[in-house]
């Protein structure tokens, strides 16, 4: 039984590797993507605040 579970898990993660790629690029018709930049706020070691902005497109 855990030999399936590990096997179906592997099959799935490479069918999911092989189709993200594939539709990363495709815009047909005119379709641009929706982007936005997206504040994140993170603390160091110290205790310090670090706010990165990351660009997001949907």
């Amino acid at each position: 039984m855990r030999k399936i579970i590990i096997s179906a898990t592997i099959a799935l993660v490479a069918a999911i590797s092989f189709a993200a790629p594939s539709q990363a690029g495709y815009y047909s018709y005119g379709y641009e993507p929706y982007c936005f930049v997206k504040k994140v706020k993170t603390y160091d070691y110290y205790g310090n605040v670090i706010v990165r902005k990351i660009r997001v497109c949907r």
